[in-house]
């Protein structure tokens, strides 16, 4: 029987101590601020890069193509493995599609191999969460067609609830008008939202005042978890570390759950969700 990997890509922010503590290959998605482009291996420090777009820098991003995909199956299928990719969602980026025309090639050029590419239909530390319970699994001895199965069943179940600090971040990306972003800036009108089943950024709610969105995040985690039990809650920052760690004592002291990892929402994300971000992941339901 061949061994198995799980790969994902940058869109999954998991920190790099982590991605290099488990092994994980990452595919990575690139960006470009100020006329230059950094990707997974010529980074811009992400203080550096939320620094630049307060100061009105306004970044790009680009998808993973096809045949940077298949590069990175070619070179796991040498070393003898089968592969678990779990890719941003389909609804925010074409990285899943070009990750499975990369592995459908590959399945036909060698039948021998198995490669399942998962739509986590997640971002951020939510496809990071979703790898994570990935990982576990596989640490515990699950198959590789098990660990698929419950990926397919459960990805879902990954709760995305966050708020943004600038509405014009969701004006550039078609979210909100550009009279939205002018009233709500004036007005500390902070947009609550969440990432539904299928996979798509939605507005739901909103609130005033920063504090009173932060809050919101934790009360709709206690909603929506009661049915599941979580050992674990990641969080993901856009350059606010100090009000991540308030958001996760928050978490610890009306859950009880101490278990968390956090980390910057990366470019990709944070191009468009701006300085000031902040999101919570975990299980639970309705999404």
């Amino acid at each position: 029987m061949r061994q198995f990997i799980i790969t994902t890509d940058t869109t999954s922010d998991l920190p790099r101590s982590y991605v290099d503590e488990h092994q994980i290959p990452i595919m990575s998605l690139s960006y470009t601020i100020d006329g230059i482009t950094y990707d997974w291996s010529h980074e811009l420090p992400y203080d550096e890069f939320y620094a630049k777009m307060r100061a009105g820098s306004m970044p790009t991003t680009a998808q993973i193509i096809p045949e940077q995909a298949k590069q990175t199956f070619l070179s796991l299928i040498a070393a003898g493995y089968d592969i678990i990719h779990v890719a941003f969602s389909s609804a925010l980026s074409g990285s899943y599609q070009s990750a499975e025309i990369a592995a459908r090639e590959l399945r036909e050029e060698f039948p021998e191999v198995k490669i399942a590419v998962i739509d986590s239909l997640c971002a951020s530390l939510g496809e990071g969460l979703l790898v994570h319970k990935l990982i576990q699994m596989k640490d515990a001895g699950k198959s590789f067609d098990e660990i698929v199965a419950w990926a397919e069943e459960n990805k879902t179940t990954v709760c995305h609830n966050f708020t943004v600090d600038n509405l014009f971040h969701l004006y550039r990306g078609g979210r909100v008008t550009k009279t939205t972003a002018i009233l709500g800036t004036m007005l500390s009108i902070k947009p609550l939202l969440h990432v539904d089943d299928e996979g798509r950024l939605i507005n739901i709610d909103k609130t005033r005042g920063r504090k009173k969105s932060l809050k919101w995040l934790v009360d709709r985690m206690c909603e929506q978890i009661k049915e599941y039990d979580n050992d674990c809650f990641f969080i993901s920052h856009g350059d606010c570390l100090e009000e991540a760690e308030y958001v996760a004592e928050l978490v610890e002291e009306k859950t009880g759950i101490k278990d968390h990892l956090i980390n910057y929402v990366g470019p990709t994300i944070g191009a468009h969700s701006g300085p000031g971000t902040m999101a919570l992941f975990f299980l639970g339901r309705p999404r």
